[in-house]
Order: structure tokens, then sequence, then C-alpha cells
């Protein structure tokens, strides 16, 4: 490997990649504040331009990965190790840990991996949350979920990206969707994920996410504030989200209060986090708190619409240092998701019309390709998206009627002629 460093700038290890539709803005962003040594199973061509230098390590084999890593920081003189997807939290965590680096510990980045134990410290430190157990087999899923009271929430214990997580009304949809938490999953997220399936409370209420930093056990900062719209139930698929820079929630001392609580119960003192929350009748709940940026190009849209760089945050955090945090725009960004409205094999993707002109489209991107088999809700996952797209405006609500211009000019054929497919709100 050659690495050619910048005077006086030190580099950091970056563990993995992912994929360029939504971690490109990421990677580059945060090299343009710092060197980065990419550190991937199989380093992708497009992260190339951006990085400094690579090296190639099965990251599934933790023991192996980790005495390689402990190396490469010697070896290229790394400031930090940091990562923003959700496969190498606890990996990150132990290494930083093991170094003396920057970051949270491993207990910290296990409870945000591992949902049971989230559960538990936010039980045990009183931050409003769900009811919550673990269920052994179905038969107790259907006990703990008769217990709770229907409808109930079934999930796997340690995925991501909404895997395998689905309302049940009933006896018999608990047992089905105890087998379904079982194998579900996106990104290969079963090889880093603890196994197990939990039966929770349903809150209801609109989903939001606090894009949080945290600088230190007592400097908790919220940033921005996602606003969710999601598919129907029972799966919970996430079809836009919203981010205003104006948005009330960033004032709003409850929510402050919660998040900060949260992030405190599960040990977190350093890092760019996405935390999820129910703005329930008796305030706001925490679903989880992940350790890590949150993904669907939502760090886009906070740029967009702040001009908070949280890449950049992320970059300066994993170095030992404080990033600025000042907003710099008074906007609003948004994006969308096309799902399949039935399952088969794509045969047309199309977009109608000149909306690709419209300058506040920031992007339009088909994810999926023209032959691919895709399910539909409510048996797809965030692999069955179709395409996503990025609009900006002043506020919210001029941000999500441009989401729906821009559903209503595509139109996917699969299977059976061509039809024109809106954004479902």
């Amino acid at each position: 490997m050659s690495y050619h460093n910048s005077p006086g700038s030190r580099p950091i290890l970056l563990l993995g990649a992912g994929a360029p539709e939504y971690r490109e803005f990421l990677l580059r962003q945060i090299a343009r504040a710092r060197p980065v040594v990419l550190v991937d199973q199989d380093p992708p061509k497009w992260a190339h331009p951006y990085v400094a230098a690579e090296a190639a390590v099965d990251l599934r084999d933790p023991e192996a990965a980790e005495a390689f890593i402990r190396d490469a920081v010697i070896e290229f003189g790394a400031v930090g190790v940091t990562t923003y997807m959700e496969h190498f939290v606890e990996l990150t965590a132990r290494i930083t840990h093991h170094l003396g680096l920057p970051g949270n510990s491993p207990a910290s980045a296990t409870a945000c991996r591992d949902k049971a134990i989230t559960r538990r410290l936010l039980s045990e430190h009183y931050v409003p949350s769900a009811r919550s157990y673990l269920a052994e087999d179905a038969d107790q899923a259907v006990e703990i979920g008769r217990g709770l009271g229907y409808p109930v929430i079934v999930k796997p214990r340690g995925r991501a990206g909404s895997a395998g997580v689905l309302r049940a009304d009933s006896d018999g949809d608990v047992r089905a969707a105890f087998h379904r938490a079982l194998v579900d999953s996106v990104l290969g997220l079963e090889d880093w994920s603890v196994p197990g399936v939990l039966v929770e409370e349903y809150l209801r209420g609109p989903e939001i996410s606090a894009e949080t930093v945290v600088l230190g056990p007592e400097q908790v900062q919220i940033v921005a504030v996602t606003r969710k719209t999601l598919g129907p139930e029972p799966q919970f698929q996430e079809i836009a989200h919203i981010v205003d820079a104006g948005d009330p929630l960033l004032t709003d001392p409850v929510l402050a209060d919660v998040v900060t609580a949260a992030v405190q119960a599960l040990g977190l003192t350093w890092g760019v986090l996405h935390v999820e929350l129910r703005l329930t009748a008796t305030g706001p709940r925490v679903i989880e708190v992940n350790g890590r940026p949150a993904g669907d190009l939502i760090p886009l849209l906070v740029e967009r619409a702040t001009g908070v760089n949280l890449p950049q945050a992320l970059a300066a955090l994993a170095a030992g240092e404080k990033p600025d945090l000042a907003p710099t725009r008074a906007e609003a960004a948004a994006i969308g998701f096309l799902y399949p409205q039935h399952a088969g094999n794509i045969q047309r993707l199309d977009v109608l019309g000149s909306v690709r002109d419209q300058l506040w489209l920031e992007r339009l991107v088909w994810t999926r390709d023209v032959g691919t088999q895709v399910a539909a809700p409510p048996h797809a996952s965030i692999d069955d998206r179709l395409a996503h797209w990025v609009v900006t405006g002043s506020t919210a609500a001029e941000c999500a009627k441009r989401l729906d211009l821009v559903a209503n000019h595509l139109t996917a054929r699969i299977n059976r002629p061509a039809h024109t497919t809106s954004c479902t709100r």
C-alpha cells in the first residue's frame, strides 16, 4: 500500500465504504477534512478518488480485523478510527478503546447494536421508551404480546433499516412476525448482529430522528431534526425524510432532555449519532439510538438545510477535535424513495417530462437495474427501493410538494404494462 501524507495532517482510518448511492457524499466530505485510509473487505473503485490509501481486510473476522487495524493505525500514523456503517460500530469502539483513541466504550457501542440492552438501559435510567421483552420462541412471543395488549411490535434484536420490524395485531400475526424477524435482514447485517427477537409496546405518533453530536459526557447537541414519512403498516419502511432548519423541535427542551438522557443511559460520550423517536401523546419516546451518523442521505439533507456538515464533524471527532456545528443556512431539504407497487421483474424505468431540469432537484438516482427482481410492501426491504431523489426548498411544506411532483414523473414497469407511481403519503 502506498500513502502520501499531507504535511501536518495525520490520517484517520475509516472502516467500510458502503454503496456509492448513499455513502459517496459522506466519504467525499470526510476526505475534504482529513486524509482517509479505507479499510474494507473489498475496497470499491468508486471510493478511490477520496482515499489516500486502502486495505482489503475480512471485517467479518473480528479478531483478525482488529489486529490488522491496530497495526495499520501505527503504520500510517493515524490519529483516529471511525465508521459510518452500522456493521462496524462495535469493532471501531473496541479498536479506539484499546489504542486510547477518541471514541466510545465497547460497552456503549454494544448497547447501541443490541436493542435488548438498549431497552434495558433506557428503562433503568427512566428514559421514555417502549416496554420491550426478549422472546425465546414464538409461544413466548405470543404470551408477551397478550400481556402488552395488541397491537405490538415484533423486531429483530440486532438488525437495522427496518428489516423484520412488523406490527402484529393477533396471536397469529405475532407467530408469523417472529419467524420473519429471525431471517429478515438488509446489507448483510446478519453477520454482525446478535440473534434474537423482541416483542414491544406499539408507540403511536409521528416518527422523527434527532441528528445528534456528542462532544463529551455532558455535551449532547441536537443539530437537526428529521421528520419521517412511513409506508403502510404492518411494515415500517421509510418513504421520505424532511429536514427543516426552522423546525420548532430544535428548541424543544423536552426533546433535548429525552435525547440527552438516552445518550447518557447508554454511556455514549463522543460521536455523531442518529436517535430515532416517536412523538406520542405523552411526549417523545425513544425507539433506537444508533452509534453512527444517519443513513438514507440524511447528512446531505442536514447540510443542504442548515450548512452543518455531519461527515466532517465525524472526521473531527475521530481526530479528537471539536467540530464546528454552527448553522450557516436556514432552508429545508428532503429525500423521497420509490418502492414497487407489486413484486416482479423490472422491465422499464422512466422519468417523464423535464423534472430533472428543476434547480431544486439536487439528485435523482435509480437504485435498481432493469432486469432485476424486486419485492413490494409488505414484503419489501430498503434493498427493493427503485429510486431516490433529493429536493431543496425554503420550508418543509415546499419540499413535501416537490417530493410529490418528482414522484408523479416517475414510471416503473414491473412484469406488466407501465404505470405511473406516486410518493405514498
